[in-house]
């Protein structure tokens, strides 16, 4: 192992501390603030507001993602859809939510878990990545870290990114990360969430 490797894996033994510390810290107010937003996704539309999903995290690993349902409970019967800025799937309720972020709050619990990281690239679904990989071999590369609540693709566009775009705003951050990079990225978030400027 190199120096910066070792370096690198004392970095993100030190992250994984701080992001586990964080998530405990949060979790009794993200709690009721999911659970008011629950409420208001149950008066606005039919089924579950809680939306579970498989994803890949690190490492090719698939696990269970947890987050507030933004979209209709039919949102995929014609099968599954790459998500966007202006997406009629989303209800209304699931448009402030988004714009928020508070329907990722769940996702404390992935990172409790071990699944996620606060910061990292968006974990995909196996299907999307299956297709992703056709078009763009490397798409596998952003899997060599824990996928994150926020990160850097998701600070500079999001949902407006092709996957090819937000596959080197993550292949920039695995390269680039360190303490000054993750809190530039987590002071963006904190932008978005209460300017909705830059959201996803």
């Amino acid at each position: 192992m190199t120096m910066k490797e070792e370096i690198m894996c004392t970095y993100r033994i030190i992250k994984r501390g701080i992001d586990f510390f964080i998530s405990i810290v949060l979790l009794i107010p993200a709690l009721l603030l999911c659970s008011i937003s629950a409420l208001f996704i149950i008066l606005e539309t039919k089924g579950n507001p809680l939306y579970v999903q498989e994803r890949v995290g690190l490492s090719g690993k698939r696990f269970k993602i947890y987050k507030l349902r933004s979209m209709y409970s039919d949102a995929e019967k014609d099968g599954y859809q790459w998500a966007t800025k202006n997406d009629v799937r989303i209800t209304k309720v699931g448009h402030f939510l988004r714009k928020t972020r508070i329907d990722e709050l769940p996702q404390l619990i992935n990172i409790i878990k071990g699944d996620m990281a606060i910061i990292g690239p968006r974990p995909e679904r196996p299907e999307f990545i299956e297709e992703f990989l056709k078009d763009i071999p490397d798409f596998n590369d952003r899997i060599v870290i824990k996928p994150g609540i926020t990160g850097w693709a998701q600070v500079n566009g999001g949902y407006e990114l092709t996957p090819k775009e937000k596959l080197e705003y993550d292949k920039y951050y695995i390269e680039h990360e360190c303490s000054c990079l993750d809190i530039l990225i987590i002071l963006k978030t904190i932008q978005v969430v209460f300017t909705g400027h830059g959201s996803r």
